[in-house]
């Protein structure tokens, strides 16, 4: 077993993470079967690091010779949550490397099997049924999901956008933005911009309702969540103080994130904090839909595919690329007329980039 080499996958609630040896050595014994759920910080394998894996990676633990072992814990690559008052998470082991005392010979972090409903094609006249237990972060999208229907007055508004100025600036300075940033220029940052400039604008957006305390708390800053689509499922990491962020800074904190989402590195104090956040059903088609709250958010914003309509502009029937929006917020806390501004104010800024720029 060489250091950093994956020895299993761990699925917490929030996100799915490789665990990896902290050291080079052999893997005496794994403390857990596929299945198990462990608490943060116990014990999960015995690594011997005083035994010299071979280059390769692979090697028998009755090959090691009988020396001091080392058991590694589970909170080196997930750290424990920071919420006050909730009772000890418990992180669910999607797939254990090895279930014996043996080593891969390989890195590639392993998959969970995957029910045969969904992976081959039904017999003629069959009607057989599959259940598969959900995993920990399907069941707590879920109960959160209900919560925040059951919980905030939730309403939708929307509005309609003309990318066609947007789309004109991204195809003139694509290749000079990546040039100089070392990334590509995409939509997602002037939303995100946008968002940031409307909610420093309107802060009762950027607040929560506590009905517990019985208080409106408001921000000075906007960290605004964005939904990223991994293997493993939807997360919703955090863009910290998007409010002094440029369109470069967005883009490599979502690429970064993205990335790190994709690779299993994430944590859950990069999924945590938000004030507001933005999800893009877009990038799959969606021509329009009314997304759900993000608790204990008060506002979610959709942005949908691009399509090309004929739009009456100066009294003239044209051609443009046009894009539903969409802020679903809590009215209990967000009037109507707010909410629409806001959402105004999006799509003014979207239609007329320089306003970014001048921060208007």
């Amino acid at each position: 077993m060489q250091e950093k080499e994956v020895v299993a996958v761990v699925e917490t609630d929030k996100v799915t993470v490789d665990i990896r040896a902290s050291k080079s050595g052999q893997v005496k014994a794994i403390l857990a079967k596929i299945g198990d759920s462990l608490n943060v910080g116990q014990d999960f394998f015995v690594l011997d690091t005083s035994a010299s894996a071979p280059s390769g990676g692979a090697s028998s633990s009755s090959d090691a010779p009988k020396a001091s072992s080392q058991p590694q814990k589970t909170e080196e690559s997930t750290p424990a949550p920071k919420k006050e008052n909730a009772p000890p998470k418990k992180e669910a082991i999607a797939t254990p490397k090895e279930e014996s005392s043996k080593t891969s010979s390989t890195s590639k972090s392993p998959e969970a099997p995957k029910p045969q409903s969904t992976t081959s094609k039904p017999k003629s006249g069959s009607r057989g049924e599959t259940s598969v237990p959900l995993k920990p972060m399907r069941l707590t999208i879920a109960k959160r999901l209900k919560e925040s229907q059951n919980t905030a007055a939730m309403l939708t508004t929307f509005n309609e956008v003309d990318m066609h100025n947007l789309t004109n600036l991204r195809a003139k300075h694509k290749d000079e933005f990546e040039a100089a940033h070392g990334i590509k220029l995409g939509f997602m940052s002037a939303f995100v911009k946008a968002s940031a400039q409307a909610l420093v604008k309107s802060p009762v957006v950027n607040a929560v309702f506590d009905m517990e305390k019985s208080c409106i708390t408001y921000r000075d800053y906007v960290d605004i969540s964005v939904a990223v689509s991994t293997p493993t499922g939807l997360v919703v990491p955090v863009l910290r103080d998007c409010q002094d962020m440029n369109f470069a800074d967005i883009e490599k904190a979502i690429a970064n994130l993205g990335k790190r989402a994709r690779d299993k590195l994430i944590t859950k104090e990069e999924m945590t904090g938000g004030t507001f956040t933005i999800s893009n059903g877009g990038v799959y088609g969606s021509l329009m839909g009314t997304p759900i709250i993000n608790a204990p958010q008060s506002a979610i914003l959709g942005m949908h595919g691009i399509v090309k309509r004929p739009v009456a502009i100066d009294d003239q029937v044209v051609i443009r690329p046009m894009m539903y929006i969409a802020l679903s917020y809590d009215h209990r806390l967000i009037d109507g007329k707010d909410a629409v501004l806001f959402l105004k104010d999006i799509k003014n800024a979207i239609e007329d980039p320089t306003r970014l720029l001048l921060d208007l």
